[in-house]
């Protein structure tokens, strides 16, 4: 059986194949899938439909609550700070993410969302699962974007 981790590298893999940033996201409640998503930005063309967002999404609309309190999200690439502040307000209990993003994550680099004061709720957070798997994907993706 795949770990969540790898459903999530498989919704990436789903983004790159139509074309997408490769990310990828599972929400888990009691062992369970509930929502999985892959980057729909140019599908969809809107600038929000980060692959957390949409999963946080379709969470909601599944348990009937914007509160997704016994909730575990798992990522590819770490959260941007929309996404960091959506986890934040949907009550996430723990976030576990892939690649780290030094451009544009908010988690344990940038503007470390968590760790403002004016932060509500902060996950308890798990970076660097399947790390080498979501770097590679991303990486290969922007190199075939460039060449």
């Amino acid at each position: 059986m795949p770990s969540f981790m790898e459903m999530a590298l498989d919704q990436a893999q789903k983004a790159q194949s139509a074309g997408e940033v490769p990310i990828g996201c599972v929400i888990v409640r009691d062992g369970l899938v509930i929502a999985a998503a892959g980057n729909r930005t140019l599908a969809d063309r809107d600038p929000t439909a980060h692959a957390e967002m949409i999963a946080i999404r379709a969470a909601a609309q599944a348990l009937g609550s914007e509160r997704l309190t016994d909730c575990d999200l798992h990522v590819t690439l770490e959260p941007c700070a929309m996404c960091a502040a959506a986890i934040s307000f949907a009550r996430i209990r723990r976030l576990y993410y892939g690649a780290p993003d030094q451009k544009g994550g908010a988690v344990d680099s940038g503007v470390r969302f968590f760790a403002a004061p004016t932060c509500h709720h902060r996950p308890e957070v798990y970076g660097g699962i399947s790390e080498a798997a979501s770097a590679t994907l991303l990486r290969s993706f922007f190199e075939t974007k460039r060449s």
